[in-house]
């Protein structure tokens, strides 16, 4: 089954040319089934990038997902065309008496300011409580993941000596978790990040389970014990070049960055990189569709929450 998105979304062509089933909304009007409803917080300056890369993974399921992007309206990203977050985003006064089965709140390049220094932190704030009603499961993803563990549980997060890029390998905590269905033993993520989160923090919290880490990236997914909030510090979304653009953007401005690890071939930055998450990477994400989403959902969205 497709994922529905709005008539004419960039994204729609580049999904159609690789061979995705994607469905407009003028299509799934004449269907009468009732579709999952997916709500995307996209922090990401990149919007149209970030978009593509959580529609691919979305899209890849035999659930019928209908897809809404949000933005906030106390900040607007100046790096995305004004027309096509006006054509294709919703603010919070447009959403907060809806209810969605999912939301996915994404990461942002904000690791260095304080939470309460970003310039969109109380309405964040105001989003990831407004969720807990009106939400029946959410993804907080990389930044989003340490804003909601910081607002949520008070969990602070440490800085690395070094920023952690590069594909690293992870294993399981709970293997038989329907999360993990199909993975391999050691499953293999990307990540992009200059800050963690201590195991024992989160080990303190009762109402936090420790899903899956690794020796060298630390904890990586954390999700609620009533399994409504997910927290995934990886990039199982990424495409085969997203860390190498990260890589020589930094190197651009002058900083000394250091080659993301196990990802270019020999650590040869002239060297395409060989992809060995993508299939973890769906997996993770048609699993937290189906079976914490639409398993669990109620089939009438007045009861969420």
């Amino acid at each position: 089954m497709p994922i529905k998105i709005q008539d004419s979304l960039p994204a729609q062509q580049i999904l159609e040319n690789e061979n995705i089933f994607v469905m407009t909304e003028h299509r799934a009007m004449h269907q009468d089934i009732r579709p999952l409803n997916v709500i995307i917080l996209n922090l990401m300056p990149t919007k149209i990038a970030t978009e593509t890369q959580l529609l691919r993974k979305l899209s890849n399921s035999p659930l019928q997902v209908n897809v809404e992007f949000l933005q906030t309206a106390s900040y607007v990203s100046t790096h995305t065309d004004k027309t096509h977050i006006e054509t294709f985003y919703k603010t919070f006064d447009d959403i907060k008496d809806a209810k969605y089965d999912g939301m996915i709140i994404t990461g942002a390049p904000l690791e260095n300011f304080k939470y309460e220094d970003v310039a969109y932190w109380d309405e964040l704030c105001t989003i990831m409580d407004w969720a807990e009603k009106h939400v029946h499961c959410t993804y907080y993803l990389c930044w989003g993941a340490f804003a909601a563990f910081y607002h949520l549980y008070g969990i602070e997060p440490f800085f690395y000596k070094e920023k952690l890029s590069g594909v690293y390998p992870h294993r399981m905590l709970k293997p038989h978790a329907p999360l993990f269905r199909g993975f391999d033993d050691i499953f293999y993520a990307p990540q992009s990040r200059g800050i963690g989160v201590k195991k024992e923090d989160i080990l303190k919290i009762d109402e936090l389970e420790l899903m899956a880490e690794s020796d060298e990236a630390g904890v990586t997914i954390v999700k609620t014990t009533d399994s409504r909030k997910f927290f995934v510090l990886c990039h199982t979304e990424y495409d085969a070049n997203t860390l190498a653009d990260e890589y020589n953007r930094d190197l651009a401005k002058g900083m000394d960055a250091k080659i993301p690890k196990n990802y270019f071939p020999d650590d040869d930055p002239s060297k395409e990189p060989i992809v060995n998450w993508r299939s973890t990477g769906q997996l993770l994400y048609n699993n937290w569709l189906n079976y914490y989403v639409y398993q669990s959902t109620p089939y009438d969205k007045n009861e969420i929450g």
